[in-house]
């Protein structure tokens, strides 16, 4: 349990500036591909938050070498020590994106021994998708006592993905990079942090082509250099901040980010009667009118993201109408709305699909963060309220959002930690 907890006194639009930097999602599947390299590797622009403390924890854990400067946002990491492949459920149980080690210590280390991985509890994440990869390449994969084994000689081959997956593109990408021959992967995923991944092992010396595509072919190379790269920004912080400006009838101006990638948010939250203007890294939201409510459905990208849906469903609760949200990849994310109700929004939730009446106002109450987009939202639905909210277990929001209080208060909100003691 955390030790402290987030006051929210709500009612004050957010107005100024503010700026983000580089992309949790983006972060921890780049920084596992630094252990393909036969040379060390600077890493930049990393968010300061809990995912990359752990990543670091665990390159030290398996002999790397590291040097992390939180300040310059950036670690170095000199991989060539690391022979061990053996990373404990004590490690893996403190992030999902901990089974980016399978792939990247298979094309290391010709093994892995990696324990289940951790994370937010939104529902069922399977990843017989990423054993169907890994197995495609040669690698004989077992699960059992908390664990994953795999090892095997990685050899180039057609990976046919039964359904589209982010982390299953990404481990068969690291483990590809360094096999021998060519893979070429079908149905695969799409998003920018799938590209960017792609562009870091190709300033490493990789040959990855058509990512950002459903198609991507990698030939695998026998030497890796080292590289210096700066990881693309948050999509999910800016859409998290853009909301919240929204939510709360403000006026921002988002620096540091890509316009590109916000369109199927910016598409809806102009739709709700919110102006979204923009530039080459930066976005405006103003808000001024009353919104409409609209429905949504989460998608794999270009589609609108299911990280999210939880802070875009938070403003439709003071909407006018119905909004109708289906959640269409993972089948828990709409705790935070049973926490809301608490603050008075009306909500009703059939199986996959929340309708969502608006109502006036909410009002604050005392609540539960049960992951991380989901504290985000409760946070969004206190800048919202009348009165105070106190957000419980906010710990789950600093895994993905790097100093957020300091940030809201910047743009005027009145939000503050407080000792549970």
């Amino acid at each position: 349990m955390d030790r402290y907890k987030l006051l929210i006194t709500g009612g004050n639009p957010l107005r100024g500036e503010t700026s983000v930097y580089g992309g949790k999602n983006t972060s921890v599947a780049v920084l596992p591909a630094i252990l393909l390299c036969d040379e060390p590797c600077t890493v930049e622009n990393l968010p300061d938050i809990e995912d990359v403390h752990v990543m670091r924890d665990m390159f030290m854990l398996l002999g790397a070498q590291v040097k992390y400067d939180a300040k310059r946002r950036s670690m170095t990491v000199d991989p060539r020590p690391v022979t061990a492949f053996h990373v404990s459920y004590q490690y893996t149980q403190r992030m999902r994106a901990s089974y980016y080690l399978w792939g990247a210590l298979l094309g290391r280390c010709g093994q892995c021994e990696v324990g289940y991985p951790g994370g937010c509890a939104i529902g069922n994440r399977p990843f017989e998708q990423h054993v169907k990869g890994l197995r495609a390449l040669g690698a004989q994969v077992d699960d059992y006592g908390g664990m994953i084994y795999a090892k095997g000689t990685l050899v180039g081959a057609d990976v046919f993905f039964d359904r589209i997956t982010v982390g299953g593109t990404i481990n068969v990408m690291l483990a590809a990079a360094r096999a021998h021959g060519n893979t070429t992967i079908h149905n695969a995923a799409r998003e920018p942090h799938i590209v960017d991944l792609a562009n870091f092992l190709n300033s490493m010396g990789g040959r990855v082509r058509g990512a950002g595509t459903d198609t991507i072919r990698i030939r695998g190379v026998d030497y890796m250099h080292g590289s210096r790269y700066s990881v693309i920004p948050d999509q999910i912080e800016t859409g998290t901040l853009m909301i919240a400006a929204a939510a709360t009838h403000g006026d921002v101006t988002i620096r540091g980010c890509i316009p590109t990638h916000m369109e199927a948010l910016t598409a809806k939250l102009l739709e709700m009667g919110v102006q979204v203007t923009d530039t080459d890294d930066a976005i405006r939201v103003r808000s001024e009118r009353p919104h409409r409510a609209v429905n949504l459905k989460t998608q794999e990208y270009p589609g609108f993201p299911t990280d999210l849906q939880q802070p875009m469903s938070a403003m439709l609760t003071c909407a006018q109408g119905d909004s109708i949200v289906m959640e269409t990849i993972f089948e828990n994310r709409f705790k935070h709305l049973n926490e809301m109700q608490r603050m008075g929004a009306k909500v009703r939730i059939v199986e996959q699909t929340a309708i969502i009446e608006g109502v006036p106002d909410l009002y604050g109450a005392p609540v539960t963060a049960t992951d991380l987009r989901a504290g985000a939202a409760l946070v969004i639905a206190g800048l919202m309220a009348k009165g105070t909210t106190e957000i419980y277990e906010p710990g789950f929001i600093e895994r993905g959002y790097e100093h957020i209080e300091e940030k809201l208060r910047s743009l005027g909100a009145e939000i503050s930690r407080v000792d549970l003691d």
